[in-house]
């Protein structure tokens, strides 16, 4: 039974890494003392080596072990023997760069839909989708395929920003974009807003962090889901 928890972002204005979703994480990992992060999105281009210290700092606080996922001499391996994972967030064309050249994207969707527990945040949340077409980060390198896990019948545009009204033209907005995805794509879209999440039991989806979110479907008009609500195809 899948197992997941894929958050818009790791920090809530004002907050400290990861602590609003704490009470989540500690559910989502109950009974796990030892997880691999995976550091690869690698944000403000820090080392895989800092990225998973940060990481693991956190955990450390709730009494879960972390190594990254850089640091053994068969990813593959350790994918198969790890309790759990953590992607953390950063740039998604550099992520899915590392885990497709490395022949670790298959097998890490399988072990999460074999029931390990996964915790996706920003990138780590954009490969739980079917591909990583709505991201909004810069295609700073080339995917050889923009495929990813497929956890989840849809894809997810973490951050996911409203229009403000009377502001200034500052470009399209997300819901611009996300029609644009839509000419050529038939993969329905959830805007995750700051602050929200998608806890997957199974195949239930439900939102949580008590904001809506907004979905988009090829040929229909968008809608708000709240939250606490499922969220189905």
């Amino acid at each position: 039974m899948k197992n997941i928890v894929l958050a818009s972002t790791s920090t809530i204005y004002g907050g400290k890494y990861l602590e609003y979703l704490q009470p989540v994480i500690e559910e989502l990992f109950a009974g796990v003392d030892e997880i691999v992060f995976i550091p690869f999105a690698r944000p403000s281009g820090i080392s895989h080596d800092e990225y998973t210290a940060k990481a693991a700092a956190f955990f450390e606080k709730i009494g879960i072990g972390v190594k990254g996922l850089h640091s053994f001499p068969d990813a593959v391996k350790a994918l198969q023997q790890a309790k759990g994972f953590f992607t953390g967030g950063g740039n998604t064309f550099l992520l899915v760069k590392q885990l497709h050249e490395q022949g670790l994207m298959q097998e890490l969707g399988n072990q999460v839909r074999a029931g390990k527990p996964y915790l996706g945040v920003s990138a780590g949340t954009n490969i739980g989708g079917i591909t990583m077409g709505t991201t909004n980060d810069m295609p700073i390198v080339y995917p050889p395929s923009f495929q990813t896990m497929g956890l989840l019948p849809f894809n997810i545009n973490p951050h996911y920003l409203d229009p403000i009204p009377d502001l200034p033209h500052m470009g399209e907005t997300r819901e611009v974009r996300i029609q644009e995805f839509h000419v050529f794509n038939d993969i329905p879209v959830i805007g995750l807003r700051e602050g929200s999440w998608l806890r997957v039991k199974g195949d239930e989806i439900v939102l949580g962090g008590g904001l809506s979110a907004r979905v988009f479907a090829k040929g229909r008009e968008a809608y708000e889901v709240k939250g606490g609500m499922p969220i189905s195809r």
